[in-house]
């Protein structure tokens, strides 16, 4: 049997855990690909670092040119996460003829079509399943399955860090900070968690996600992000009374053939799926035309999991490699990337306040929806003791440009004052 040598760089938590299931499943991996599979060498920043790790007879180095300049590797996995120097190990790694897998996120989410590009030119495979959703094979799912539909809405839990911290708040009823010091503790969220909790992480997923499904390439310019630092318990709380879960949900949806992408808190109803996703775990929710809602639910990040859709993405590259049918891309689906106008987005909205409570307050906020156009479906509201009330409201659907004249005449009183605004999710 043939051998196809390998490269890993980075020996993380993912690293380690494809180096461990290479091991683990040889025999598998070969009886499926039909050649055997060796890990040559493995690339680190630190070799200090890694002075007590065993890998046998595999060569740990702390020098890429180990991996870029050996003829015999075939196949580079780049998991050492970051933007610089990965983009240009991939590059150089393209360029001398290897096949790459990468499950950097953040790279392809900026990166992707250069890359993409380079590959297709030196004819090498690239592939990066493990990118988003961890171990969820969702990007494969969605360029084979749904192949011969037409994909209306892709939405979900893509972040398992703030998945967490929202479900803490929910069930123990923390605060944030408690919550995400209990992440950190558990190695669910960074020392740094801001490309987490600001909606960030989520957003880089969602524009490869956007690629998978509708074939348009998305900047971070081109998606409204909002992060979770700002949901307080009490709009946990309220949304809970008025039975939702406010989950971190990344939406793309096509819109009369254009394209609406954001990332932020939603509120979903406690009777929808999604609402029943809990701590790190994520799910990624494909409507299509032909099949309707269908959704795709597991761990979004740790060790195996997405060491699983790396060693996927390996075993791809290596049947590939024995078929001789190289240098196609992940994903061929492309179309003019056309962008939805405020006005195009529909939503119900959940509106929390802070008003002096006296006589004619409610009519003054009455006034404002009326100047929008907007109408209340619901409506709460508490005395805070200090003669100020919270008021609570789910508007009927409205779109982007009258929230941000509600939000305009809001900031402009001086009795009032807007605590949060979120979407609820329609049809849920």
């Amino acid at each position: 049997m043939e051998t196809i040598k390998i490269g890993i760089v980075g020996l993380g938590t993912v690293g380690n855990g494809v180096v461990k299931m290479l091991q683990a499943h040889q025999a598998k991996i070969s009886e499926i690909t039909g050649r055997n599979l060796e890990l040559a060498c493995v690339v680190v920043h630190n070799l200090k670092k890694h002075q007590q790790t065993d890998l046998g007879d595999v060569r740990l180095t702390d020098q890429i040119e180990t991996l870029i300049d050996d003829p015999e590797i075939q196949i580079m996995v780049e998991v050492m996460g970051s933007i610089h120097p990965a983009k240009e190990y991939i590059t150089r790694a393209l360029q001398a003829g290897k096949h790459v897998v990468t499950a950097n996120k953040d790279l392809i989410a900026q990166y992707g079509r250069e890359l993409v590009q380079i590959a297709r030119e030196n004819h090498r495979d690239l592939f990066y399943e493990a990118s988003v959703a961890g171990g969820i094979p969702i990007l494969r799912t969605i360029d084979n399955s749904f192949a011969a539909d037409k994909i209306q809405r892709v939405m979900g839990i893509v972040n398992g860090t703030t998945n967490y911290i929202m479900t803490q708040m929910l069930t123990k009823n923390w605060s944030y900070d408690q919550a995400l010091s209990s992440a950190q503790d558990l190695g669910f969220a960074e020392s740094d968690p801001t490309n987490d909790v600001e909606g960030l992480d989520a957003a880089y997923k969602m524009i490869i996600l956007t690629q998978f499904a509708f074939g348009m390439s998305l900047s971070m310019d081109h998606i409204k992000v909002q992060g979770i630092t700002n949901i307080s318990p009490e709009d946990i709380a309220e949304a809970h009374q008025l039975g939702y879960t406010i989950k971190l949900l990344g939406i793309a949806e096509e819109i009369d053939d254009r394209i609406a992408v954001s990332v932020g808190p939603v509120l979903v109803s406690d009777h929808h799926p999604l609402a029943t996703v809990q701590n790190e775990n994520n799910a990624v929710m494909v409507t299509g035309t032909a099949v309707g809602d269908t959704m795709f639910y597991g761990p979004g990040a740790g060790e195996l999991p997405t060491a699983n859709s790396v060693l996927s993405d390996i075993t791809t590259v290596a049947k590939n490699i024995a078929l001789n049918t190289t240098g196609n891309t992940f994903n061929s689906y492309r179309q003019e990337t056309v962008l939805a106008a405020p006005v195009d987005v529909v939503y119900p909205h959940f509106i929390a306040l802070k008003m002096r409570d006296v006589p004619g307050m409610m009519l003054r906020l009455t006034e404002i929806m009326t100047g929008a156009k907007v109408s209340f479906s619901r409506i709460i509201q508490n005395q805070l003791g200090d003669g100020n009330a919270r008021v609570v409201i789910i508007t009927h659907a409205m779109n982007d440009q009258q929230l941000a004249e509600i939000t305009t005449a809001i900031a402009g009183q001086t009795d009032m004052r807007l605590l949060a605004s979120y979407k609820v999710l329609k049809n849920a």
